[in-house]
């Protein structure tokens, strides 16, 4: 892995090159509270955004609270969330969410790590961007494009997400961990693209332990 000088040059290059959080930047899905934002995340794994835009709005038109959502039956909630795919066992988890929420929260969002992967459903990918988008707390969540970046320059060498979210908050500096999702979820998505990376504009080349990805010639 790059040492602690290389890991900071890393983050000032980033802060340089890309936009950061813009102002327009919204918690998970744009929802305006920590329950929908829980909610969102949810429905979001292993779907498309688009697929997940249209099932938390067929969601919330039916309900927008614990107890309303407990209300509705199971085939009430599948039929809203289809879009988004495995929607049986998002509706499971749901009903099982918004039950722990009540008992063991008074229905109350709770603000930190530990008590947001303490509700069935929510994993630590899921904790931190509620965390980092409705709580406004300093924690870098990791995507498949954080990962796949932080593991490819040598931020970190994990093989999962969870991992590579660890050795992010222990081997980050304190002031690139408002940002640093952003500098590095849009550094994914612009340059370190995963199947046609543009090393030859990348700020950080010299510094990458893969190295410049050399494609052959036509």
């Amino acid at each position: 892995m790059l040492s602690e000088t290389e890991i900071e040059t890393v983050y000032r290059r980033l802060s340089e090159a890309m936009p950061g959080r813009t102002r327009n930047a919204k918690g998970p899905k744009g929802q305006p509270d920590a329950f929908r934002s829980c909610i969102s995340c949810m429905l979001s794994a292993q779907s498309l955004d688009r697929n997940t835009a249209a099932a938390t709005q067929a969601l919330f038109k039916l309900a927008k609270t614990p107890e309303d959502m407990l209300a509705l039956d199971d085939k009430a909630i599948a039929d809203a969330i289809k879009p988004c795919g495995l929607y049986n066992n998002k509706t499971k988890n749901i009903r099982k969410f918004c039950t722990a929420l009540l008992t063991e929260h008074d229905g109350a969002v709770p603000s930190t790590r530990e008590g947001l992967m303490s509700l069935p459903g929510i994993g630590r990918k899921c904790a931190d961007i509620v965390m980092s988008f409705t709580f406004g707390k300093d924690v870098i969540a990791v995507d498949t494009h954080v990962h796949r970046v932080c593991n490819r320059i040598g931020l970190t060498n994990a093989k999962t997400a969870d991992k590579t979210a660890q050795q992010l908050e222990a081997r980050s500096p304190d002031w690139a961990m408002a940002d640093g999702h952003f500098w590095l979820i849009q550094f994914g998505k612009r340059v370190c693209r995963a199947r046609v990376p543009k090393c030859e504009i990348c700020v950080v080349s010299d510094l990458c332990e893969t190295g410049p990805i050399k494609r052959e010639e036509p």
